[in-house]
């Protein structure tokens, strides 16, 4: 089963078991492609689509996910089959958890020490002054670890971010890309737009590993569980995003597989054109797909799987089984 990114704009249509995507050229022609149903893992739309019911519905029966993005690229939403993955035991453990002041804020703080963690981790594989990296690790042992409070805690991570930040310009070198400061709503330079699009990868792919266990994705720790989002899978992405998507963003630009031409900009917007959109999501694709040797199963795993491994020992600590201790890469 793999992930399908399908830019073009068309219709997907079911024939018997068979997803089958319909384009038409201007001069009317049209084209088909089947994909097989048991091949997908979950469709990731960018262009303009037509589906119907039937293909829901179809997709509804294998547990396959359908993630939306819009015009620019950035993501709109998702369709989520129905959840047959159900605890009531494990949601009303989940839900004390996120009720307990104290209990919440223990998850909450592991998030951002494994998001510090694999930040500094960025910063010494490409050299970064020590003295700059010692700043962010204070800020880890004296903030993070001593906030009594989850506004505390999200103000020290924001802190540890800008100054990651405003590294980022050392990391990637010389070179036409050139990072200011952190803007999401639009991304105004092709920096926050990469940030910006791995980032909604990211928390599409937790999103997927999240609904594979029988934890509620709409219950929280860091982050405030809100209407319209599925506010675990932002907690457990923290982990993620520097350990995925900004080394991809940092290798993609140095080896210069990506560069400004990918972009289209206008007055404080820029968004990746469809060219750069294909070769970001076929490294992000590649990096999910890597393997490591997992030092307690003794077998390779994808970094896809360690998403999923980490949902695992949320729900362990859940139930009081094991005390949860968040991922660092350790190679």
């Amino acid at each position: 089963m793999r992930r399908y990114y399908i830019n073009s704009s068309g219709r997907l249509k079911r024939q018997d078991s068979t997803v089958v995507f319909e384009t038409e050229s201007e001069d009317g022609t049209k084209s088909k492609k089947a994909i097989a149903i048991n091949d997908i893992d979950d469709l990731y739309l960018f262009g303009e689509i037509d589906l119907n019911t039937r293909v829901l519905n179809l997709l509804s029966q294998y547990n396959i996910c359908v993630h939306i993005f819009n015009y620019y690229g950035f993501y709109s939403g998702s369709f989520i089959p129905r959840n047959k993955n159900v605890s009531g035991v494990l949601l009303v453990e989940q839900s004390k958890f996120y009720i307990n002041p104290d209990s919440r804020l223990y998850l909450a703080s592991c998030f951002i020490e494994s998001s510090a963690f694999h930040i500094m981790r960025n910063l010494r594989k490409h050299s970064i002054d020590k003295e700059k990296i010692s700043e962010i690790e204070g800020i880890l042992t004296s903030r993070v670890m001593n906030s009594s409070t989850i506004p505390e805690l999200m103000s020290a991570e924001g802190f540890i971010r800008q100054k990651y930040y405003a590294l980022f310009n050392e990391i990637i070198g010389k070179s036409d890309f050139y990072f200011e400061k952190r803007v999401k709503q639009p991304p105004d330079n092709p920096i926050n737009c990469l940030i910006s699009f791995g980032n909604s990868l990211m928390y599409t792919a937790v999103l997927k590993e999240i609904l594979r266990t029988q934890l509620d994705p709409t219950i929280s720790f860091l982050h405030s569980p809100q209407e319209k989002r599925y506010s675990l899978s932002l907690d457990i992405a923290e982990i993620f995003k520097p350990f995925i998507v900004d080394p991809l963003i940092f290798s993609l630009i140095n080896k210069k597989v990506i560069t400004v031409k990918d972009f289209d900009q206008k007055i404080n917007h820029a968004y990746l054109n469809e060219a750069g959109r294909k070769k970001f999501l076929a490294a992000f694709d590649d990096k999910l797909d890597e393997t490591v040797k997992h030092r307690t199963l003794k077998r390779s795993v994808s970094y896809k799987h360690l998403i999923r491994l980490e949902c695992y020992k949320i729900i362990k600590h859940l139930i009081a089984d094991d005390v949860y201790k968040p991922f660092k890469a350790w190679w």
